[in-house]
């Protein structure tokens, strides 16, 4: 009798470990029917132009966090590549090297679309490319700029650009420009403008007119309202969070966040630890100080803390992003053998931020970004071949497909079909 009591207990044990291993299973199955069935687009990936050569490129699977098989990989459809460019005195000598800087990136994205992997990868311009290059089996690059800063003063800079295929633009980065104060002026209340500059206000209707979304994730809360109250389109913050959870002024408050939604524009929550869960990032980053620096000396590169990056030279900018992520790897492996490591910024948190906005604002208004190669990544998305596990932490919480569908690029692609549409119908009314 205890022997048919054991057997049948085994049995039943069997039978649960079975039942809960093809639940995993088939867990699992959806996550991946799901990511293979969207389009999954990140709205901001830093590049270098020293990755787009003939020797180096996007077709090897780099350090960089973004290149083609890491995109394969992980299931990532479309990048935007970012046109970026640090900000520096505000006249004709600082417009000029700005805009050399500027040129450099869009001739590099269109090297590796039209010379370098044409079979692999394509610049879209519209959501329709985004679908008929997405179901050709390639890759997809989209182009933003962040900072219009190189456009100088002459306005007919944004049109230049539309034409290399920029879709989107941020009127400012880390310090004011010519066309609108920056969020970085929260740290000593110091404007130039109270928001828009005349200038701005003018490049406002310009990207109207051309179809070029407007970004609003570096410019000041007024210089955002002004261009709301300007703007005849929707317009997006292609990487930020919400402030109501991370308190950093590169994030958006409630406030903004229903003027989004007013709008009608989207809010790409972007995996950048420090705009996530500002405890846990800076415990860690405390704590990983020490191991990066070692790292960094041991590979002779020089390494800086965020705070003094805005400080330095291109050159030295440039040197630093382009050894960032190698000393970030090697960092993070070290910190696998320590036992005292304090919990690290994930995929948990991230999806925490787009929760409270789809609460707050509606599934329609919050889009995904990652700000990759530029100093986003967290543990669980630490680069693109990493993408699906953003995914399968939505479908833990429960999202359906046709809302991940909305948050992973269905949103972004609406709003550029909107800003396209206004700026057809303002090109009817002057002809």
């Amino acid at each position: 009798m205890k022997k048919l009591l054991y057997l049948s207990s085994f049995f039943l044990l069997f039978n649960c470990a079975e039942t809960v291993k093809k639940a995993e299973i088939s867990g699992i199955d959806k996550v991946k029917e799901i990511h293979e069935k969207v389009i999954t687009i990140d709205t901001h990936d830093d590049i270098n132009v020293n990755n787009f050569t003939d020797s180096v490129n996007y077709t090897q699977r780099l350090t960089t966090q973004i290149n083609i098989p890491k995109m394969i990989e992980g299931g990532l459809d479309v990048s935007w590549l970012i046109v970026y460019t640090g900000q520096d005195s505000l006249n004709a000598e600082g417009y000029a090297k700005a805009k050399a800087n500027a040129m450099a990136k869009f001739d590099a994205i269109h090297r590796l679309c039209e010379e370098i992997a044409p079979d692999e990868i394509e610049l879209a311009l519209t959501s329709d490319d985004v679908r008929r290059i997405v179901a050709s089996g390639k890759k997809v690059a989209m182009i933003g700029v962040e900072n219009a800063y190189p456009i100088g003063e002459d306005l007919s800079g944004f049109e230049e650009y539309y034409n290399l295929g920029a879709r989107y633009i941020s009127l400012s980065h880390n310090g004011h420009s010519q066309f609108c104060d920056s969020n970085t002026g929260e740290e000593d209340d110091i404007w130039l403008y109270n928001g828009l500059s005349d200038l701005g206000k003018e490049a406002v209707k310009e990207m109207n007119r051309l179809g070029i979304m407007i970004d609003v994730s570096h410019p000041s809360k007024e210089s955002m309202v002004q261009m709301i109250n300007l703007s005849k389109a929707p317009i997006i913050a292609s990487h930020s969070s919400a402030r109501a959870l991370c308190g950093h002024s590169r994030n958006l408050d409630d406030e903004q966040l229903l003027m989004m939604k007013e709008n009608g524009g989207v809010v790409q929550t972007v995996a950048f630890r420090s705009y996530l869960n500002t405890e846990k990032n800076d415990k860690r980053t405390a704590y990983m100080k020490n191991i990066y620096t070692q790292v960094a000396d041991s590979l002779g590169i020089a390494w800086y803390e965020r705070s003094q990056i805005k400080d330095l030279t291109e050159s030295q900018k440039e040197d630093f992003f382009n050894n960032y992520r190698k000393v970030m790897d090697i960092g993070t492996e070290i910190a696998k053998t320590k036992t005292d490591v304090p919990e690290d910024v994930s995929v948990v948190d991230f999806v925490d931020h787009i929760d409270y906005m789809v609460d707050l604002i509606g599934i329609d208004h919050v889009g995904i970004s990652s700000d990759f190669d530029g100093g986003g990544g967290i543990e669980g998305w630490s680069d693109a071949s990493e993408t699906m596990n953003v995914t399968a932490e939505l479908v833990k919480r429960g999202y359906t497909e046709e809302e991940i569908e909305k948050l992973w690029g269905g949103n972004l692609l609406r709003v550029l079909d909107e800003v396209q549409a206004v700026a057809d119908e303002l090109s009817k009314k002057t002809t």
